[in-house]
């Protein structure tokens, strides 16, 4: 037999084992003790007969005008007779009988005291200076009868208390593990980036320390991930100020060199410089939407933070690319703006990147928090899809860009309880891109729970 892999089936039937085994063994102890008692009151009782019947029968005998006659007790009334005697004199004939006893069960004298045969159980007493003999004797089958009972009565009530008790070890092996089932859902409420601590004060104390001992290892999981964040974070940040420097004395270099060649020189090193500068900011917002608050305690409308960036990125090298599909409505939101922006800017310069130049760019966000951009362009293959929003994986190893975007979208996109859709050709058409994802908004229908 294979124990069950769960804790509440291994207690419940190891203790229903337990339990079963010792009222057996109980049961069993008990019937030897009471079947030993019983022969000694039955045995009290066959000596109890012979003394009493005795005096009777020497009483009866002497005052006898025939001697030697066989004399048999006819009874009141028809009964089972449990004890049959016989009264014999010196030379064994019988004197007197009960009316049920059958001669051939009586061994011959052997003297007073107890005998067994393999039927009956036998007293002998003698009275006269042994010239007068009485033994009586008890089916074994009637104390066997008799122990049966007593095991069936002792045995038949275990068919119902067992099965009662071990329902109420299940349901108490059941109640005493709710703790734990407790801590158990409280931990698989958990998502990905939530590493805090598990609440653990109603475990048992056998189960507290591994609590314990988990909420220690979630602690050190947080703190190297949040020194990972914060080292890319405080890294990209440094960056910045030495990157900025670096490119004002390229562009110096480029305005006081008359030499194509160091000019040329010059422009490489400005383009490598801003590169750099884009990727360092890559990696804040990496850092940002992996462990910064992505919902606020108040809402704001997103629609409002689209325009800006939109605007933004047309006025910096993209006017009249991008079409802004907004509704009348307010798309009322506790995503916090910031990060909306951060998956908007993404979206769109990876768009405007990766798609054909001469054609627009839609950005589309609907009344219900669906954010749809879409370009025209090459098809990207499909398991080039799966791979997008891997960290520094690009579609076109030519193009310039860091491989960040679309990983720092589906890391927002996962803590607000979102995915982020990935579709080539787009829907309706035979090429392009499409990105999707549906954002928080107080309208009902979106049950993400609010990110910490």
């Amino acid at each position: 037999m294979r124990w069950p892999a769960s804790l509440q089936g291994r207690l419940g039937l190891s203790l229903g084992l337990a339990l079963t085994v010792l009222w057996l063994l109980a049961a069993t102890v008990t019937a030897v003790i009471v079947r030993g008692e019983l022969d000694e009151v039955f045995d009290s009782a066959l000596r109890e007969t012979a003394e009493r019947i005795l005096p009777l029968a020497v009483t009866d005998i002497v005052g006898r005008e025939d001697q030697g006659v066989t004399q048999r007790l006819a009874p009141i009334r028809e009964h089972d007779e449990l004890f049959t005697y016989l009264v014999r004199d010196a030379e064994g004939r019988i004197l007197l009988q009960s009316h049920a006893a059958d001669p051939a069960v009586f061994p011959h004298w052997e003297g007073q005291g107890f005998r067994q045969t393999a039927t009956h159980r036998l007293y002998s007493d003698a009275a006269l200076q042994d010239t007068i003999r009485i033994t009586v004797a008890e089916p074994l089958a009637h104390r066997t009868a008799v122990a049966r009972e007593i095991q069936m009565g002792l045995g038949l009530p275990l068919l119902i208390v067992l099965p009662v008790a071990l329902a109420a070890i299940i349901l108490a092996v059941r109640f005493s593990l709710d703790p734990l089932r407790r801590f158990r859902a409280r931990l698989e409420a958990r998502n990905a980036r939530d590493l805090s601590e598990v609440p653990a004060s109603d475990l048992p104390t056998e189960i507290g320390p591994l609590a314990t001992t988990l909420n220690g290892l979630l602690a050190r999981l947080r703190d190297a991930f949040e020194a990972e964040r914060s080292f890319a974070a405080n890294a990209a940040h440094e960056l910045r100020t030495p990157l900025a420097g670096a490119i004002a004395q390229a562009q110096r270099l480029k305005t006081e060199t008359h030499e194509p060649a160091t000019e040329a020189r010059a422009t490489e090193i400005e383009a490598t410089l801003k590169r750099l500068t884009r990727l360092s900011e890559r990696l804040m917002q990496l850092a940002r939407a992996e462990g910064g608050r992505l919902r606020m305690d108040r809402s704001a409308d997103l629609r409002a933070v689209a325009r800006v960036v939109v605007d933004d990125i047309g006025r910096a090298g993209a006017p009249g690319r991008i079409v802004l599909n907004l509704p009348d409505a307010a798309v009322m939101s506790d995503l916090d703006p910031d990060a909306f922006a951060i998956l908007c800017r993404n979206l769109v310069e990876n768009a405007l990147r990766h798609g054909a130049e001469n054609l627009a760019v839609e950005v589309t966000l609907t009344a219900d928090g669906h954010l749809v951009v879409a370009n025209d362009g090459p098809v990207v293959p499909r398991e080039m899809l799966d791979r997008l929003t891997a960290r520094f994986e690009r579609a076109n190893a030519s193009t310039d860009g860091s491989g960040l975007g679309l990983a720092i979208v589906a890391a927002i996109a996962n803590r607000i309880g979102s995915s982020l859709v990935l579709k080539s050709p787009r829907p309706g058409g035979s090429s392009g891109f499409e990105a999707s994802l549906i954002l928080p908004t107080d309208s009902p229908g979106f049950g993400a729970g609010r990110d910490a």
